[in-house]
């Protein structure tokens, strides 16, 4: 026990502030001064889940009546409360909140529990590593109390009950710390805790002086820890060990087949991969996810497995464009002697709304151009299926390049685009020219390229293209772009190589880099 360090984390207005968030008016001063409460459900009818600080100087409280509440406050702001909404948004802190610890989870519908032993002196120590939290969860826009100790429970009973925050509690103090602590902080029922003020124990400290064998008589019906004394006394004591369980992602979805008679042909490993892929995107649905990448796997009867992969542009839970996907490539599994076992695994899954796109119903373009894509790539290979992407350059040649076309957009570095249009074809590489002026370092007026002479009749530029230092030899001039218009009206996209004397090189050379500028 004296080597472990489990902090708590406790949001005591955690579910109005993240409602302050959602609607992003967490720092608006008006607003945030209105009263309003959230209602969820209770035994006789909606009650107050949580409320504003306004509506409490009201008088209004958690666990009010709605009709109570409106009688002392007919103006107030009823909103109703979003328990698994909160929920979902504590997991994903609990995971934000890894950048402390390796360990973390969320705890109850209020808090987060971190197993930071070994960690603090990556921030400096342990009030130090406090403070940061404390500060993170402020900016965006989350009140804590924060406690760190021994135990689980004692770390909990502090980060509530505590005095002050955040609290750092030593392991040799730690009963002497949690003795004025109401019995409430054992993380006892209600009940439980009736019972205990009945028989005159308020504190911890109260219940600590009672012999053991007394509590551990009185309660020892009592099985569940939360309505044990006796047990959660000695889990807050370390006298019992409690283990932080970390917060685990959900298993991936698998849909999975035994079947009756071992099958060898394509036709039926067709007809068993139907019936996982409807298992696998009800599941899917379910969840709210699709697949970006499935597997499907055959178990053979001598013990061996063939499997076979297929990958989407977007996620999907369509059956029958998935079952596409697969239908080229069921060739390529060796059934041996046959399959006895059939499974189908989502190994890359991805949030998925559920979407109309027109009020037909109808799919839009964008879906038909992935199906496409998936198509393709399924039949052709995924490097024989490519789409350009910007990158961070600004040298034209460099600005884009091919990436396989079912990489999402979002995967993909998207630069700040230049300013000025770009021609529809470039050349690769850019072709020598010659280029005359009508006054000396003054706009194009004639160009010569493929041994043709054209007439400039427009120009707009010189548009000053540096070269990037970073990756340039020293010697790499920069460039000076021009859109040009012939008498015939051709455009092209020229630039100038250098200029004269900036001596990293002789005279400066003409380019034509693109066509129809």
């Amino acid at each position: 026990m004296n080597d472990r360090r489990i902090v708590s984390i406790f949001l005591p207005q955690y579910p109005i502030q993240r409602w302050r968030r959602s609607r992003r008016d967490s720092r608006s001063g008006a607003e945030a001064e209105q009263a309003v409460v959230l209602l969820r459900d209770g035994r006789h009818g909606p009650v107050i889940h949580d409320l504003t600080p306004a509506a409490a100087r009201h008088g209004l409280a958690g666990g009010m009546g709605i009709s109570d509440a409106r009688t002392l406050l007919p103006s107030v702001q009823v909103e109703p409360a979003t328990l698994e909404a909160d929920q979902a948004e504590l997991v994903r802190l609990a995971r934000w909140a890894l950048r402390w610890c390796p360990w973390t989870r969320a705890d109850g519908a209020d808090g987060l529990l971190l197993d930071t032993t070994g960690s603090d002196h990556l921030w400096g120590g342990e009030a130090a590593m406090l403070a940061a939290m404390v500060s993170a969860f402020a900016r965006i826009g989350l009140s804590v109390r924060a406690a760190a100790a021994p135990t689980l429970g004692a770390a909990w009973a502090l980060a509530r009950y505590g005095a002050v925050s955040p609290v750092i509690c030593a392991p040799d103090v730690l009963s002497q710390t949690l003795a004025d602590l109401p019995v409430a902080a054992l993380r006892l029922d209600e009940e439980t805790v009736s019972l205990l003020h009945r028989l005159g124990l308020k504190t911890v400290d109260a219940l600590q002086a009672v012999s053991r064998t007394a509590l551990v008589r009185r309660f020892r019906e009592r099985a569940p820890d939360e309505a044990n004394p006796a047990r959660r006394l000695d889990q807050t004591l370390g006298r019992v060990a409690e283990p932080l369980m970390p917060e685990m992602p959900p298993p991936a979805p698998r849909a999975l087949r035994q079947l009756v008679e071992p099958i060898v042909d394509v036709d039926s490993v067709s007809q068993v991969l139907a019936e996982l892929l409807k298992d696998l995107t009800a599941e899917m649905e379910r969840r709210g996810q699709g697949a970006r990448r499935l597997r499907l796997t055959g178990y053979r009867v001598d013990g061996g497995t063939a499997s076979v992969e297929t990958a989407a542009a977007r996620a999907n839970r369509d059956p029958d464009h998935l079952a596409r996907l697969f239908r080229d490539r069921l060739e390529g599994l060796d059934a041996g002697f046959g399959f006895e076992v059939m499974t189908l695994d989502a190994l890359v899954l991805e949030e998925m709304e559920d979407l109309q796109w027109d009020l037909s119903g109808g799919d839009s373009g964008d879906l038909d151009l992935t199906r496409l894509i998936d198509r393709l790539t399924a039949r052709l290979g995924r490097d024989a299926v490519l789409r350009p992407v910007e990158t961070a350059s600004h040298i034209p040649e460099r600005a884009s390049r091919f990436r396989p076309a079912d990489l999402e957009a979002g995967e993909v570095p998207r630069p700040k685009g230049p300013a000025k249009p770009r021609p529809v074809r470039l050349l690769r590489p850019p072709e020598a020219a010659d280029v005359l002026y009508a006054v000396p370092d003054g706009p194009p007026a004639r160009l010569v390229w493929r041994r043709q002479t054209h007439r400039v009749v427009r120009s707009e530029g010189p548009e000053r293209i540096a070269p990037e230092w970073w990756r340039e030899r020293s010697t790499t001039r920069l460039r000076d772009y021009y859109r040009v218009e012939d008498a015939e009206g051709r455009r092209y996209w020229i630039y100038r190589e250098g200029l004269p004397g900036d001596g990293r090189g002789g005279a400066p050379r003409w380019f034509v880099h693109g066509l129809d500028a």
